[in-house]
């Protein structure tokens, strides 16, 4: 009974540490399958992004084959797209190994930095990772807060 305690201590331990998942809805991955989408720091949902600082996103995707990968961010406002730039548009250069083959399961990495000057606002986020043909291997979006 005493290991199980430890294991038990533990267990919450790092529940308390771990970010949860990030709730995001899918905006028309064709065949995509997106498993996760963990950012960092985000304590609490919606993320809360403070201006002059960047966050790490990490999309878990497979079911996809492609032999290039390019990023395309937006933030909607209002229901307008405006362009997020992120620092590598190219998913290969963002821990993925290309080419991206079907059977294998993927984690995208890349920086989100939120520059000085944007609004404090809600607002959703699109990602989209695209390949060969400009199509998407995944789109996804999810809510943030930019705070000063």
């Amino acid at each position: 009974a005493m290991e199980f305690r430890a294991l038990f201590i533990s267990f919450s331990f790092f529940a308390v540490t771990c970010t949860e998942p990030v709730k995001f809805i899918d905006c028309g991955s064709v065949v995509g399958k997106v498993t996760a989408v963990d950012i960092t720091p985000c304590p609490k949902q919606p993320c809360e992004l403070r201006k002059g600082q960047s966050y790490s996103v990490n999309v878990t995707f497979s079911n996809v084959a492609s032999q290039t990968s390019k990023a395309v961010v937006h933030g909607i406002v209002a229901g307008i797209p405006i362009p997020f730039p992120i620092p590598i548009e190219d998913g290969c250069k963002s821990g993925i190994v290309c080419p991206i083959q079907k059977e294998t399961s993927y984690n995208y990495v890349n920086e989100l930095p939120v520059k000085p000057e944007y609004p404090s606002i809600k607002l959703v986020v699109e990602w989209e990772l695209r390949d060969d043909s400009s199509k998407d291997l995944f789109c996804i979006k999810f809510p943030v807060q930019i705070t000063s």
